[in-house]
């Protein structure tokens, strides 16, 4: 089985995260993607969070496509990043070929994430193009550093049965959603 790991806050979660989901199940021929609905992204403020239960439904809403699963298996593991999430599911799920699924603006930051280089060696990165911040996060460090495992598009197949490291940059049509501007439009609303 091919299942795409894509984690994030979902805070809130609107069409851009599905535009990312959606672009890398059908590029990379994932059986699955599984929204990884974050208890709390530690580069971000908790009392800027919504709850989780409010950020599941919202992603709930969102995944509807087949193959689509929201989950907060991080609350339930107890894991606080990425790395400590991605190794446990490989030692339960050892016949799973998972690959890390991220947005542009994600690569951008990336290299801020705890065991970023450990999770580009533990599993194949897919980056799926985000507008405005597409061609920054190309030379973001995690891109310069390894650069010299950079797939062509063309290989977005067979992405999940290679060895990592291994990623690749998937371009495509642009949704403009940001969870940042949706909270920045609330808080205007706001009396």
């Amino acid at each position: 089985m091919r299942v795409g790991l894509y984690g994030g806050s979902f805070n809130p979660a609107h069409e851009g995260h599905a535009h990312v989901a959606e672009t890398a199940k059908r590029r990379l021929r994932l059986d699955r993607v599984i929204w990884l609905v974050s208890p709390q992204n530690p580069l971000k403020a908790r009392h800027e969070t919504a709850d989780l239960s409010d950020r599941m439904i919202g992603a709930a809403a969102l995944a509807t496509g087949p193959g689509m699963i929201v989950s907060n298996v991080e609350t339930r593991l107890g894991s606080a990043y990425t790395i400590d999430t991605i190794r446990a599911l490989k030692q339960r799920f050892p016949g799973v070929k998972f690959v890390w699924i991220m947005g542009a603006d994600s690569l951008a930051s990336f290299h801020r994430w705890r065991g970023w280089t450990q999770i580009i060696r533990e599993v194949p990165v897919a980056v799926v193009s985000r507008p405005w911040i597409s061609l920054k996060s190309r030379f973001s460090p995690a891109a310069l550093r390894f650069a010299r495992y950079r797939r062509r598009p063309s290989e977005a197949s067979l992405l999940a049965d290679m060895t990592p490291p291994a990623w690749i940059f998937l371009f495509g049509r642009f949704n403009f959603q940001s969870s940042t501007a949706l909270r920045e439009r609330l808080k205007r609303l706001r009396p």
